[in-house]
């Protein structure tokens, strides 16, 4: 029987990895990007061991462990005077209980990590869509430069602008949550002389929170600076920044925020939106996956891992139904609505959390990460990171 044609629009990580993942489940796939070359800012990614798992499987296992780093621990801080409220191993502790590594990447490294595996060549860039067409035989995805590409099924994987989505369900514009990121890279060898250990650092205090941590097998260190705002005007959803800018939101914050800061060339001021969860992910043969039907804030840092659960989860569906495509669309959505959706959540939660002023609740909110950890219960943990995407789709359809 011939195979399946699955046409991928959007060749970021989500759908890379899916066009990976459905390759490997004997689908023949055609993968499309809107850029003319791939290229991605300067912003670092975690990669827990629900995805990375994945990942090994798909034999990245020795290009992650070069081209990332493998963070020994994560350490929140108090944001005035840097004392430890909680700290949690991951390094070896973490890959013995879940069976494979936390990493952290530059997002252009994961990129090109997962477009080799693909094939680069077979990536058909600057293919911008703008209608989708479907009938009782196929669906046809039209791009902006006149061609047109069949398939049996599409997986729109373009991000929370989707084009897709907006195709199927029609136009509803994000949700911007009130809080925007500088983002930026340090050259490790500024900011040697702080001696920074290989952790993901979190400094939690009034109103913001800054995030640091190294990537690109240690050369650069990271920082992400989350901080309130109460519009965003401008149509694009990232800028340039303003190094003098963020370093005024973080004036009264321990000095080594300040240093890093300072050792960065450049840095981008993006606006954090999310969506709530959309009612659905999939209308007869094309299904979402990733920021396209749950995009989420970065504040459990699985956006990534979550859109990469997505696609090996189709994967697994669409193999495990016999390629069925209604039956597997619909374990798909499953399997995968409410998981994405808890997590969705538990990122908003988060951006309160870590964003208290001093007082009552931000007391009782450090109590917690002495008595239930800094990133939840053992038990919240274990669901998260002990997830296997692949996994689940039998036994979720096997219990039908």
């Amino acid at each position: 029987m011939k195979p399946l044609h699955a046409l991928v629009i959007g060749a970021g990580i989500g759908g890379t990895a899916a066009a990976i993942a459905l390759r490997r489940a004997g689908l023949d796939v055609s993968l499309f990007e809107q850029t003319v070359a791939q290229r991605e800012a300067g912003a670092g990614i975690q990669v827990s061991p629900n995805a990375s798992r994945l990942l090994r499987r798909y034999g990245l296992g020795d290009a992650m462990a070069r081209a990332a780093v493998r963070p020994s621990a994560v350490v929140f801080r108090r944001w005035q005077d840097g004392r430890v409220l909680g700290r949690e191993e991951l390094g070896d502790a973490l890959e013995n209980r879940y069976g494979s590594p936390y990493y952290h990447f530059h997002r252009a490294d994961l990129i090109a990590l997962l477009a080799d595996a693909f094939g680069p060549k077979e990536i058909k860039l600057g293919r911008r869509l703008i209608d989708v067409a479907q009938d009782e035989s196929g669906v046809t995805a039209h791009f902006e430069d006149g061609t047109s590409e069949r398939g049996d099924l599409l997986v729109g994987a373009d991000g929370i602008h989707s084009r897709v989505r907006e195709r199927l369900f029609g136009e509803e514009k994000p949700r911007f949550s009130g809080q925007i990121a500088y983002r930026g890279l340090a050259p490790a060898e500024r900011v040697a002389h702080l001696d920074l250990p290989l952790d993901v650092t979190n400094w939690v205090g009034p109103g913001g929170h800054f995030v640091h941590y190294f990537v690109s097998a240690g050369r650069f260190l990271n920082f992400v600076a989350v901080s309130e705002e109460a519009t965003w005007t401008r149509e694009q959803w990232s800028d340039r920044g303003s190094i003098s800018d963020a370093a005024k939101i973080y004036e009264g914050w321990h000095p080594q925020i300040a240093t890093i800061l300072n050792a960065v060339d450049e840095t981008f001021k993006w606006a954090l939106f999310d969506r709530n969860p959309f009612p659905e992910w999939t209308e007869r043969r094309v299904a979402l996956l990733g920021d396209a039907c749950h995009p989420m804030l970065p504040f459990m840092a699985q956006g990534a891992a979550q859109a990469i659960e997505d696609g090996a989860a189709l994967a697994a569906c669409l193999k495990q139904a016999a390629f069925d495509i209604p039956a597997a669309f619909r374990t798909y959505v499953a399997l995968r609505k409410p998981r994405a959706t808890a997590v969705q959540e538990g990122s908003r939660a988060n951006s309160k959390s870590f964003h208290l002023h001093d007082g009552p609740q931000q007391l009782e909110r450090d109590q917690i990460f002495v008595t239930r950890g800094v990133r939840g219960s053992p038990e919240a943990m274990n669901r998260l990171y002990g997830y296997d995407a692949e996994a689940v789709a039998p036994t979720l359809e096997e219990q039908r």
